[in-house]
């Protein structure tokens, strides 16, 4: 049994959702699992009693929340010692094409280069766009942004992008990587 860390940031709850799902997957699975929103970690957290530390973020005007790039900047050096991945939740995760996957990861690149960290596991989930909660100009920008895309929308107008099956397989992927990991840590000593 491992002791899984899951950092995430989020903007609207939809990273915050896919951070629980993987939790309840890596529990599922006979794991201690911890799960916390960035902006309320404990200063006191240490991050060398959790074998392994997952990180989600989303991205909003191109980039990842502030908090979260800051936080793997300054906990890099577990990090790299530990085994660890990155989850990134974006609307260009979510689209149906060619350009929504290079834009998604470009966003990644950036996070990678800003950071100076390459997580060992990589996902990227689509997110959600929350339109019946947004503002005026921000309804219509992001409607303007999407207009080619088919989204599958709910009666409010509103879309969720996030394929939770990927979901689901990533974090039994992001288990099994962590348990084979620990399985050669045991076998060195």
């Amino acid at each position: 049994m491992a002791h899984i860390l899951t950092v995430f940031g989020t903007g609207e709850g939809q990273t915050e959702k896919i951070a629980d799902s993987i939790t309840e997957e890596f529990r599922a699975r006979g794991h201690e699992a911890t799960t916390v929103n960035v902006a309320e970690i404990d200063s006191e957290l240490d991050l060398d009693e959790f074998d392994a530390v997952l990180i989600g973020a989303s991205v909003h005007y191109g980039r990842q929340q502030k908090s979260v790039r800051k936080w793997v900047k300054m906990n890099r050096d577990v990090l790299v010692r530990t085994p660890n991945g990155f989850f990134q939740v974006s609307g260009a995760s979510g689209a149906k094409n060619d350009e929504g996957l290079a834009e998604a990861t470009g966003y990644l690149d950036k996070f990678i280069d800003d950071t100076n960290w390459q997580p060992d596991r990589i996902a990227l989930f689509g997110g959600a766009l929350r339109f019946s909660e947004y503002g005026f100009l921000k309804r219509a920008l992001l409607k303007f942004i999407v207009r080619n895309q088919e989204f599958e929308t709910d009666e409010s107008g509103d879309a969720e992008l996030t394929d939770w099956e990927s979901v689901v397989s990533f974090a039994g992927e992001f288990a099994a990587f962590v348990e084979e990991r620990l399985s050669e840590a045991v076998e060195a000593d």
